[in-house]
């Protein structure tokens, strides 16, 4: 007789969860792309559309000098070493990145891994100690709340604490953290995280104040500012060049997969001694293969065009400007900010992505974002604007909007 084999657990709650997706409107749809990313794309099934989802800030993913240098480096170097760095070594361009990088940010060094999720898990777990505090703002990157996690887990004793977002007086405010971390830490270190750049509200924090609140507690100011690269400041080097604090913050993760190149790979840079421990130590940088070369080629050409043409983040602010202007005039709510994130609110999930499938239709390619993105009842619309754009783009976004 044959035997029944029941159904195993995973299966069922998958189903029921899948399920459940689909009949609330909730399912979300990953979306080809037939041809390179740009300020308009061939959706398949949709034809060209305007792209107002990527996060290609300076339109370089497509520069002919960024994909030349990655295939440059293809033919010189190969597809890797098939190994990690301090096995096989590491090819010069990644010398080169990381120099460029240091530079960039104006920090004494700079390590690239193949993204900046994987920077992040290796920051806390690997510099953290038990007896230590980490605060972070309570709308920080999933990265790092993960990184934090994990750091917990690793090191026993390392104590965790969130800040209301963006709050530095008051209760549950990044002051009053410090406070309570003062009494906690017995003479360990005290850090601090923040995005430079919130990725879903489109806002940035205020690093002058955190950096005073910083020197006050003698803690170390860590800051992601992957949204920030190629945005943020007079020459585009981030929210801190924005703050006009070149040089004070302790330490940077940041990302080369978006307006710096578009492809993938991030970074941590910093003071020597923490770039050598995260060789030393790291648990990212001792298991996993570094960064592909053709990778580094291309982000480390973005950089010196980023450098060799800083009008590209002028453009930028003006198309960000024109599309906040045009959207309000569209009738929606949109945040005011210097960042090329434009969030429209509309609350529920559902209704987020039957309007992105919608613009879709319309021709513009937005999406929408809902839970587990974003909490429960803040789903939005995220338009992303691009140096690439021209003002017919917005324009085409505007007016699928009011459509809507």
């Amino acid at each position: 007789m044959p035997t029944t084999t029941a159904a195993l657990p995973f299966d069922l709650r998958t189903d029921a969860v899948l399920a459940q997706l689909h009949s609330g409107g909730q399912y979300k749809h990953l979306r080809t792309i037939d041809g390179p990313m740009d300020a308009t794309v061939n959706v398949r099934g949709y034809g060209e559309c305007a792209c107002f989802c990527s996060n290609n800030y300076l339109g370089l993913a497509n520069h002919p000098e960024v994909v030349e240098a990655g295939l440059r480096g293809l033919r010189d170097f190969g597809a890797g070493t098939a190994s990690v760095r301090f096995i096989c070594g590491s090819f010069g361009p990644h010398e080169v990145l990381e120099q460029s990088i240091a530079r960039y940010m104006g920090t004494e060094s700079g390590y690239t891994f193949v993204s900046c999720w994987n920077a992040n898990e290796a920051v806390f777990p690997t510099l953290c100690e038990p007896g230590d505090v980490v605060i972070s703002d309570e709308l920080n990157h999933a990265s790092i709340i993960d990184a934090i996690r994990l750091a917990t887990v690793i090191k026993k004793g390392l104590n965790k604490s969130v800040y209301k977002h963006n709050a530095l007086t008051g209760p549950n405010s990044l002051e009053a953290r410090l406070e309570e971390a003062a009494a906690l830490t017995g003479g360990g270190q005290v850090w601090v995280v923040t995005d430079g750049v919130f990725s879903m509200e489109g806002d940035i924090a205020d690093l002058a104040a955190i950096r005073a609140l910083c020197d006050r507690f003698n803690a170390i100011l860590v800051v992601d500012d992957s949204h920030g690269h190629g945005v943020m400041g007079r020459t585009g080097r981030g929210t801190h060049e924005h703050f006009d604090l070149l040089g004070k913050v302790d330490l940077f993760t940041g990302t080369l997969g978006k307006a710096l190149g578009g492809a993938a790979g991030g970074f941590v840079a910093g003071p020597k001694r923490a770039i050598d421990l995260l060789v030393q130590r790291g648990r990212p940088t001792l298991f996993s293969n570094a960064l592909p070369v053709s990778v580094a080629c291309s982000a480390n050409k973005a950089i010196e065009i980023l450098v060799r043409e800083p009008q590209r983040v002028q453009k930028l602010r003006d198309n960000s400007a024109y599309a906040r202007t045009q959207i309000r005039s569209a009738g929606f709510e949109v945040l005011e900010s210097p960042t090329a994130i434009c969030p429209i609110i509309v609350h529920d999930t559902a209704r987020a992505i039957a309007m992105s499938k919608r613009l879709l239709e319309l021709g513009v390619f937005v999406i929408g974002f809902g839970y587990p993105v974003v909490p429960e009842g803040h789903a939005r619309l995220r338009v992303q604007i691009s140096a690439a754009h021209e003002k017919s783009h917005i324009d085409q976004l505007v007016a699928a909007l009011k459509k809507l």
